[in-house]
């Protein structure tokens, strides 16, 4: 396997939403362990010390960096330092966004201000900046690879999350018009759509149940950090030269067996009954 090559040595990728100790965490340090120098990007500075300074402690290859990738100031200091790391610009992957507890709610609950709230987070911060990061590319006249986080929610049906789920499918169709417009530039562009992924921001609202996990999920269990990261880092790498355009679900096979829905049609990972009243009050 040593004589595989990934394409990322010397080049330089920003992760934007690496300092959540989940999946944009586990990115970071398989990135920076395929070869590339990662801008490794969070809103808050104390996540970069907790979940990152470690990782550029033992060694690796990654620079941690404050900036709200939400602005556009925050776009501008994040291109800013990519163009000083040593290497060339290649790449970008997308994992800033998400949804709190407090987002669940029926349609009929939802204002405009929870609606404009979770696009602007899940998908504005994806598409300008991939957009900064795309004209970067062409003003180097660079090829490049775009990987950004979808959701299972995007994929299929999202009840009581219908802004999140809403605003993570729009994000495929992003990604699919975006990889038209850059395809002859060199720069792909795709994205990964998890299912159920134990991170820290999922215990909010996830209760740890192996019984229904095995009647959820095809695989019989939720996915990890590090399983999301391998299929984003393939989709970085030159092993995957000739896809663009495409969302990977990676989910075990949970969207195999979509019987995670209970008779009142909220998922059965929320196990806290005063949350699911809440929700659907």
């Amino acid at each position: 396997m040593s004589d595989i090559d990934l394409g990322l040595a010397g080049r330089v990728v920003i992760v934007a939403g690496a300092g959540g100790g989940g999946i944009g965490t586990a990115v970071t340090r398989l990135i920076a362990r395929a070869g590339a120098t990662v801008i490794a990007v969070s809103r808050g500075r104390e996540n970069l010390a907790t979940h990152v300074e470690p990782l550029a402690a033992e060694g690796l290859p990654v620079i941690p960096h404050a900036a709200d990738a939400s602005t556009d100031e925050g776009v501008e200091s994040i291109v800013d330092r990519a163009r000083t790391a040593d290497g060339e610009l290649h790449g970008l992957v997308n994992i800033a966004g998400g949804a709190a507890p407090a987002t669940w709610m029926p349609a009929t609950r939802v204002t405009r201000a929870d609606w404009r709230a979770l696009f602007a987070q899940n998908l504005e911060t994806m598409f300008f900046l991939s957009q900064a990061v795309a004209a970067e590319l062409r003003e180097r006249s660079r090829p490049g690879s775009i990987v950004s986080l979808s959701s299972i929610s995007g994929m299929n049906t999202a009840p009581y999350h219908i802004a999140y789920g809403t605003a993570k499918a729009a994000l495929v169709a992003a990604t699919r018009t975006l990889a038209v417009e850059l395809a002859q530039t060199g720069i792909r562009v795709n994205a990964v759509a998890p299912g159920v992924t134990a991170t820290p921001a999922s215990t909010a609202y996830v209760g740890d149940d192996q019984e229904r996990d095995r009647t959820a999920i095809a695989m019989g269990r939720r996915g990890t950090p590090a399983e999301q990261a391998g299929p984003i880092l393939f989709l970085l790498s030159d092993l995957s030269s000739y896809i663009t355009g495409q969302t990977l679900l990676v989910d075990g096979g949970l969207n195999l067996k979509w019987t995670h829905l209970g008779s009142d049609h909220t998922s059965l990972f929320l196990e806290n009954e005063d949350f699911r009243a809440a929700i659907t009050r």
